[in-house]
């Protein structure tokens, strides 16, 4: 009788087969996915057992997640910014499964149910995924691809990872099953030990919870990728590629005129007392020698140095000596970083973007107007070189180029130091390079003021273009998604740096210019070998579109800056994350600064504020920074002063801006968003902006 009863059970499974494949390739969809569930759990007797509404087809998850986000808001402070980790993953997967077994009503049901809970940092995705209804959208979107046929990586501590186990399986009818199958099938969850991180330690754990971190891990996400690795290939070895990060070796016939003419230098002017001899603080900077740790002379080709080679070399040793030093805090007291702050008025909210030349001679403006405007910081007439049979220009202390056809979104100087021996090479800017929403990078020649050589090569506008620290090589990133390197001689690009996922806005080089990073909307930062165009390092952690990168001059630390208002440092040799700083409001970072000694960075953004950050470690980790209001009278800082946001920002009290311990000091403007920020050679710190009534 058992024998006869598991035949005919057999049989109608083999025949709700059949009719299952029949109603694939006809195109049911919405039937099959029906017959798929109601087939799959039968009772005894081969009938869909009774159950309450609530706790079948698409309604089961959103009880699940309910359950499961509650007992997490509830659970320990030390454990709950871990387990909210959780959180995101879950729901997409939750929702992915609701819509691919065809509940489009209660897949809406859920997804308006919890998405405000992941607005803030998951907005971008949120709205990729808002549309997707039916399974045939699951299949087409770009973003339930990428979900699906990867593994979410979460790394949590282990004693948090295993109480929600616990608790799962105390609620395994009440949805703790549904989300215990959720993780096992598409998260990858990584669990370590308080002595194996020092990230999951009591003190952290204990300061995540206070700070109320709402940002992902660096190591977090799709696809589950080796922490600051640019390979997101889960199979490949976990060792990162060697980066060779220590400063370029200087020609040997360079190397040797310019001690030559310090020689000279300290025999005319001998040092003080206490004071190096410009040769000595030469001989403590230089690369006599290759080394493994750097780069060789033949990973980055560069033409044969000059006399203006040699006289900048000597000016960038003096500057170094006579420097203004910044070691960073002592006995927790800042050091006292002042900034020059260069505003423009009447400019109607039409410049894009500003540079400093490195003589501090010249500033120029990227106009919405498809212009260039170069000022004289001195205010002295700018000077001309006239062609023979040309009309001589006026006298002026400023010059507009004009030349593109869309708006200006980069300007960049070639690099140049101010010298004050009249007899010396020239070391002023030469050269100036633009991009503009015309697809086009223009190289301008500073002493006939006109355009030299037009680049092309990008689909889309280029979002940004910047000069190598030599020179000769520059770097431009567009909306075509791509990075590319050029050489001032050639007219094609050089290299290809292909890999995220949108936009390219923001590009910068490793001092010794073998490197090069690049930052994108798609929230990602990458590092790319410039010798072959491969990826390096790929550093994920930003909660808010890239907008601003600078390397340290030591070249060892990378600072990234998003338009949510957070810094992030990273070590690039093992590709982790260092720490966070936060302190700016709405709108977001749009250029940092390094000083000289890698122990400081300022940074300046749409909040109108210039801030001074503190890059070393604290010893004592225990101060997270102040939460302070922010509304419309302005930001409220430390010492209760006011400091009013740029933009007519709205009456309604707005989200409140944590300022982390890491900031030494803010310099506020009256309503000038900050475009860009730089210290000089001799540690002291320039900002530019427009004033905006």
């Amino acid at each position: 009788m058992r024998s006869i009863y598991k035949t005919k059970i057999l049989e109608e499974a083999d025949q709700a087969l059949q009719v299952i494949e029949y109603l694939s390739k006809k195109g049911y969809s919405r039937t099959e996915a029906m017959l798929r569930v109601e087939s799959a759990v039968q009772d005894a007797d081969g009938r869909p057992p009774p159950a309450r509404a609530e706790d079948t087809g698409g309604l089961k998850y959103g009880k699940a997640f309910e359950i499961m986000r509650t007992w997490i808001e509830e659970n320990l402070d030390i454990y709950k910014a871990d387990l909210r980790r959780l959180l995101w993953p879950v729901f997409v997967y939750s929702f992915l499964n609701i819509v691919s077994d065809y509940y489009p009503r209660e897949s809406r049901t859920f997804f308006n149910a919890f998405r405000s809970h992941f607005e803030d940092e998951h907005e971008s995705d949120l709205r990729a995924l808002g549309p997707i209804s039916l399974p045939e959208h699951v299949l087409t979107n770009t973003v339930a691809k990428i979900y699906r046929d990867s593994r979410y990586r979460v790394t949590l501590s282990q004693v948090a990872f295993y109480n929600l186990l616990q608790f799962l399986e105390s609620k395994e009818k009440e949805g703790g099953a549904v989300i215990i199958s959720v993780i096992q099938s598409n998260i990858n969850v990584v669990t370590v030990e308080r002595a194996a991180d020092d990230q999951y330690t009591l003190t952290r754990l204990l300061q995540r919870a206070r700070a109320g971190e709402d940002f992902p891990a660096e190591d977090e996400g799709i696809p589950g990728h080796h922490p600051g690795s640019a390979n997101t290939d889960r199979n490949v070895s976990t060792v990162l590629t060697k980066l060779k990060l220590g400063p370029l070796p200087m020609e040997g016939d360079l190397m040797n005129d310019v001690r030559a003419e310090l020689e000279e230098e300290d025999a005319r002017n001998p040092p003080g007392d206490g004071q190096l001899s410009l040769t000595e603080n030469f001989e403590q900077q230089i690369k006599r020698e290759e080394s493994e740790d750097a780069p060789s002379r033949n990973d980055v080709p560069l033409p044969l140095s000059v006399a203006r080679d040699v006289a900048m070399e000597v000016q960038k040793v003096k500057e170094n000596r006579d420097r203004f030093k910044i070691e960073g805090r002592t006995g927790g007291v800042g050091p006292g970083v002042s900034v020059t702050m260069f505003t423009f008025h009447n400019t109607h909210d039409s410049i894009n973007c500003l540079d400093f030349s490195g003589d501090w001679l010249l500033v120029a403006a990227g106009m919405s107007e498809s212009y260039i405007r170069v000022w004289s910081l001195d205010g002295k007439s700018l000077p001309s070189a006239v062609a023979p049979g040309s009309a001589p220009q006026l006298p002026s202390a400023s010059r507009r180029l004009i030349g593109h056809s869309g708006p200006v979104y980069a300007v960049s100087f070639s690099p140049a130091v101010m010298t004050s021996d009249p007899l010396a090479p020239s070391t002023n800017s030469k050269q100036l390079l633009s991009s503009s929403a015309d697809k086009t990078i223009r190289l301008w020649s500073l002493e006939t003021w006109t355009c030299l050589v037009v680049y092309s090569g990008h689909d889309s506008p280029v979002w940004d273009v910047t000069w190598g620290p030599f020179g000769h090589y520059f770097l431009s990133g567009g909306g075509d998604r791509t990075a590319r390197l050029w050489r001032t001689d050639q007219i094609q690009y050089l290299r290809l740096f292909v890999g995220h996922d949108q936009d390219v806005d923001i590009v910068c080089f490793h001092p010794n210019s073998a490197y090069i990073f690049t930052g994108s909307c798609d929230r990602i930062v990458r590092m790319w070998l410039c010798s072959n165009g491969y990826p390096v390092r790929m550093f994920t952690g930003h909660a808010g579109n890239v907008t601003a990168l600078a390397c340290s001059p030591n070249g060892k630390i990378l600072a990234s800056a998003d338009d949510a208002g957070t810094i992030i440092l990273w070590d690039l040799a093992p590709g982790k994350l260092l720490k966070r700083m936060r302190g700016h409001g709405k709108g977001g970072i749009w250029s940092i600064s390094w000083s000289v000694e890698s122990t400081v960075l300022i940074s300046g953004g749409a909040d109108g504020t210039v801030r001074v950050w503190d890059v070393q470690l604290p010893n004592d980790a225990s101060g997270q920074g102040k939460v302070v209001g922010e509304g419309g009278a302005g930001q409220k800082l430390d010492g209760g002063a006011q400091i009013p946001l740029v933009g007519g920002a709205g009456k309604k009290k707005g989200k409140d801006v944590v300022v982390t311990s890491d900031q030494i000091s803010a310099f506020p403007t009256k309503k000038s968003p900050v475009y860009k920020v730089k210290f000089t050679r001799q540690n002291l710190a320039i900002a530019g902006g427009a004033y905006l009534p």
